[in-house]
């Protein structure tokens, strides 16, 4: 089965400081990871995909990832945050192999 944990929920950083949102999961094939973001009164947007291959994946709007394996975890990071980087953060796996951005499974929020 697949588990996508978000441990933190809520943090609070100062603007300027780095930040980590944590994820953790749980499955033994071949993965492809997600992070999402949504913003007040918006809807999801998407902001990075882990793809077997590198290990450090660069995203939109400053973010990146680092995906892993032994660890079980994709971390998305920040080295400056941003006032307007306020919002809900989603992690999502999906094990099959994605057409495109959208259709990966949408797990538990972490908001920053």
């Amino acid at each position: 089965a697949q588990l996508v944990t978000q441990p933190d929920g809520h943090i609070n950083v100062s603007e300027g400081n780095h930040v980590e949102l944590r994820c953790n999961y749980s499955y033994g094939g071949s993965i492809y990871l997600f992070w999402y973001v949504q913003y007040p009164n918006q809807g999801l947007q998407f902001l990075l995909k882990y793809l077997p291959g590198p290990t450090r994946v660069k995203g939109i709007k400053g973010f990146e990832a680092d995906f892993k394996k032994d660890e079980n975890s994709f971390h998305l990071m920040k080295a400056s945050a941003h006032w307007s980087d306020s919002a809900k953060y989603f992690c999502a796996l999906c094990d099959t192999e994605p057409e495109s951005a959208g259709g990966a499974e949408q797990k538990p929020s972490q908001t920053l």
